[in-house]
């Protein structure tokens, strides 16, 4: 693709800058959806933002490409959302930022208590303690609610290796969350 054509993308994906919200390739759901995957998946508070554009630009780039449109956008990006995810922590060696994501995901229409807030701080801190394998399966089945056949599509592995990645990865956070005796 021609250098103008990149730049063409790079403008379109950007959003609140005099663009038409109708070119925008995800909708505020699907939005929402891969921010919290990138934030379950690790990723900084502050780098959300980027990880979404990230998520746009690839989306635009594979339509401007003449490739196939994914069947399901939604699920497509989430998945793309993981692997940047993944990208994040290979690059930056696992940072403790728990607090910003922690602060990424708390609604504040939805006023936590003590309970939960402990709660939320256990499954953030196991699901950080997983290798990179079993947390995208774990995010993705659990909290973008992906079938074990879609997920298996999207990554590219049999549907067994979903099925035991993620029968491990519940059954380690359920021993981190035994251990520290929050559940």
């Amino acid at each position: 693709m021609a250098g103008g054509g990149v730049a063409l993308l790079r403008r379109r994906a950007r959003r609140g800058q005099g663009d038409d919200v109708r070119d925008d390739p995800l909708d505020a759901a699907q939005e929402r959806r891969v921010r919290a995957v990138l934030a379950l998946g690790g990723v900084p508070q502050a780098d959300l933002p980027d990880g979404v554009q990230q998520v746009r630009l690839r989306l635009l780039e594979r339509t401007a490409s003449g490739r196939e449109a994914p069947r399901d956008v939604s699920a497509w990006a989430a998945v793309v959302a993981s692997n940047l995810a993944m990208d994040w922590h290979r690059a930056r060696r696992r940072q403790d930022r728990l607090g910003e994501r922690l602060a990424a995901l708390r609604q504040t229409e939805h006023p936590r208590d003590e309970d939960t807030s402990v709660l939320s701080l256990a499954v953030a801190q196991g699901l950080d303690e997983l290798p990179d394998a079993q947390r995208q399966v774990l995010v993705l089945r659990f909290y973008a609610d992906l079938p074990v056949r879609g997920i298996a599509e999207e990554l590219g592995i049999p549907e067994g290796t979903v099925k035991s990645r993620l029968h491990t990865a519940v059954r380690a956070l359920r021993a981190r969350l035994h251990e520290d005796e929050v559940v």
